[in-house]
């Protein structure tokens, strides 16, 4: 049985189509990215999937649960971290937690080390209006986890946070994946999808256009490589040269190959005492968003 069933998920807005007959499963103790563009659907997804938002048309089943009618039942079995942090008023960071964990009958115990966890034990006696964004980021998603979910809801998890606490909650993420828990996330930095996702759907226009492991996506693209030599190592004419360069260009880093055979290319240029700072840049699931979404600006 998976954890998540939905079939064919539509929700309308007047004359816009947010998801448009979206399917997903997610099967027990998977981490599943969905990614996409500014108004893509993603969060009208995860709503719908939450039992935030009745859906126009489709089903859904959460952990072998109907989620709509709200089902009360799995109110205590799933977590979820909204996009727009939501606290009760003038409570401190301490106060916030215990109340969470008082509404899912989790021990007091259970809302410290969350704080801890979150790197917020400094903070606990600081009202939730006073914490930075990151902060107040992380709060939330301690709130999210103190009842020990078995499934867990993360929309935009890191979208404020330095680069140490994404690597944090990278981390904490992981943590709570390796023991079995089932997450479903969406976000927007491609590094975090690659990293802890098995699987990634990446949405546009209401739909679903692929859904895959990020190196089956990234390896169905079948983008080329590109070789980078440090300024001055390789000329670029002598670079043209090479067999299966189709492409060469200077930059500030050096001068640029690209080719759909590396190894062949970094032999010839070894062959050629060439290797001084060579670097290999392959496809990546950026380039897989952007062959299927395009580069345009989103509003």
């Amino acid at each position: 049985m998976s954890v998540i069933d939905a079939r064919g998920l539509s929700k309308t807005y007047g004359d816009l189509t947010a998801v448009d007959g979206v399917d997903l499963t997610v099967e027990q103790g998977e981490t599943v990215g969905v990614l996409g563009p500014n108004g893509a659907g993603k969060t009208t997804l995860l709503e719908m999937v939450e039992g935030l938002r009745q859906p126009d048309a489709g089903e859904v089943s959460v952990l072998g649960e109907p989620v709509w009618p709200r089902n009360k039942r799995l109110q205590p079995r799933i977590g979820v971290q909204l996009q727009a942090s939501s606290f009760f008023e003038r409570l401190t960071a301490r106060e916030q937690i215990h109340t969470f964990a008082a509404l899912y009958r989790a021990p007091a115990t259970a809302a410290d080390e969350w704080l801890e966890r979150v790197g917020l034990e400094e903070k606990a006696d600081t009202r939730v209006e006073d914490l930075s964004g990151g902060q107040g980021q992380r709060l939330s998603i301690a709130c999210a986890l103190v009842h020990d979910p078995e499934l867990v809801f993360l929309d935009e998890p890191t979208s404020a946070l330095d680069p140490q606490a994404r690597r944090n909650l990278w981390d904490l993420l992981s943590d709570i994946n390796d023991a079995g828990r089932t997450v479903v996330l969406t976000t927007h930095h491609m590094d975090e999808a690659e990293v802890l996702c098995d699987r990634v759907a990446i949405m546009d226009h209401g739909r679903v256009l692929e859904l895959g492991t990020p190196t089956a996506l990234v390896r169905s693209l079948d983008a080329p490589t590109r070789i980078t030599v440090a300024p001055g190592v390789v000329p670029v004419e002598e670079a043209r040269q090479i067999p299966a360069v189709t492409e060469v260009r200077e930059t500030a880093d050096g001068t640029v190959l690209t080719t759909r055979d590396p190894a062949g290319v970094v032999a010839a240029l070894g062959e050629r005492q060439r290797l001084d700072g060579v670097t290999v840049h392959t496809g990546t699931l950026e380039d897989v968003f952007l062959a299927l979404t395009g580069r345009e600006y989103r509003a």
